[in-house]
């Protein structure tokens, strides 16, 4: 699995990449939020999801961890594939589709071209415990700070408590300590579940 890419711009369109990794050009797939992100930097850096079929590998770059985990969260659910789920990130910012699906709003989802009223009604049933409200604090917080929060959230799911549950705690947890670690958010949201 390719997960992050390093490398040299060589080509951008609104939709894809060519990034050059030690003379191996590699064409990315991207969303207009991850395109509005990438400046004209001759080297840059993506996240990234294979998508691996039996008559292609497809190979899909984001700005960042919050876009791909919910990019993976999308294809999940029956009826997204994966260029469908692309055009969701590139009709809506991720913390709009994560807002839309918290609030069961059918109809903002279900503006995205392709998606009708049942793919809407099915992705805010299958992700809606699955995906963390997402505040204007954290829409201007640093990566790191993203970074830290959805790994713990992620660690804390893995353990078996309920995103839902542990989003509340861990941003308060944040906000009492801007710079705490990813383990002490852990540890202290044990303590408080």
């Amino acid at each position: 699995m390719i997960t992050k890419i390093t490398g040299r711009l060589v080509e951008k369109s609104p939709t894809e990449l060519v990034i050059d990794c030690n003379g191996i050009g590699y064409l990315v797939n991207i969303s207009l939020n991850t395109f509005s992100m990438i400046g004209d930097d001759e080297n840059i850096s993506l996240f990234t999801y294979l998508q691996v079929k039996e008559d292609s590998h497809t190979l899909f770059g984001f700005c960042d961890k919050q876009e791909r985990n919910l990019f993976k969260k999308l294809i999940s659910v029956s009826g997204i594939g994966a260029s469908t789920a692309r055009t969701m990130l590139s009709s809506l910012s991720p913390e709009e589709i994560q807002n839309a699906i918290i609030s069961e709003n059918v109809s903002t989802i279900q503006s995205i071209k392709g998606i009708g009223l049942k793919t809407a009604q099915r992705v805010i049933i299958d992700l809606k415990d699955k995906v963390g409200l997402v505040s204007e604090k954290n829409e201007i917080s640093s990566n790191i700070y993203n970074t830290n929060q959805d790994e713990a959230l992620s660690a804390l799911e893995v353990l078996g408590y309920g995103r839902k549950q542990t989003t509340k705690i861990v941003q308060m947890l944040i906000n009492e300590s801007p710079e705490i670690t990813v383990e002490q958010l852990i540890k202290g949201a044990l303590n408080k579940l």
